[in-house]
């Protein structure tokens, strides 16, 4: 990335800047983001922080518009934070900030909703831009093959696996589960394990923000 010293693109005349957060484990990127952003006169930088729970904490007492996230933080990843952001239902439009090339991380923030995508060694232009975009209700990732996307993990789930998907994203505690279906608490963990296993998830929050990310994008059915 090459900062640039002199503020450029001043916002329009009366038009607010974009206001973004930085949440990147790297002290030496946050400071390469902060010079970009402060030089750029259409962002205002309200903060940076090196850990999901910071950013979590800092999307329900600040107010912005996006923001900039790497993929590997201090105590989480990205898909962590953006399962966590749709578990709790928080307004925050994120643009994830990756330096992996690996198309899977773009799938998987794509499944969960991120809005925007740029990698740490695209031109600043390229990264201002997807901000931009993502600051102003647009999604903004690179090119991707649409049918690759939508061909998610839970496409391999049997029609019990996803019962049990749609009955977590109810809530529904192990023992509730366990109660309701005749099972043991240990079977119902064992049939999750096999579940967060074929969806490469870790935990109960993700599992639900994939289901959760494939019914928003699933075309609602004709009435009448």
């Amino acid at each position: 990335m090459n900062a640039r010293s002199a503020r450029t693109n001043e916002a329009p005349s009366g038009q607010q800047r974009v206001r973004v957060v930085v949440a990147e484990r790297n002290p030496l990127v946050i400071s390469a983001l902060r010079e970009m952003l402060e030089c750029d006169g259409r962002f205002e930088l309200l903060g940076a922080v090196q850990s999901g729970k910071q950013l979590l904490e800092l999307a329900v007492k600040t107010k912005f518009d996006v923001a900039v996230i790497g993929w590997r933080l201090a105590d989480m990843d990205g898909a962590d934070v953006l399962a966590e952001v749709q578990s709790r239902k928080l307004d925050v439009r994120i643009t994830v900030f990756s330096n992996d090339h690996d198309i899977g991380i773009l799938k998987q923030c794509v499944r969960l909703g991120a809005q925007g995508y740029c990698f740490q060694f695209d031109d600043p232009h390229i990264i201002f831009e997807t901000i931009l975009a993502v600051a102003h209700g647009r999604i903004c990732i690179p090119y991707i093959d649409i049918n690759k996307v939508n061909d998610t993990p839970l496409a391999q789930l049997t029609v019990r696996e996803r019962e049990l998907l749609a009955v977590l994203s109810d809530g529904w505690t192990n023992l509730q589960i366990a109660t309701r279906t005749g099972i043991s608490e240990n079977t119902v963990k064992y049939h999750l394990k096999n579940l967060y296993d074929k969806l490469d998830v870790r935990n109960r929050a993700m599992a639900v923000a994939l289901y959760s990310s494939e019914k928003r994008r699933s075309p609602k059915q004709p009435v009448g």
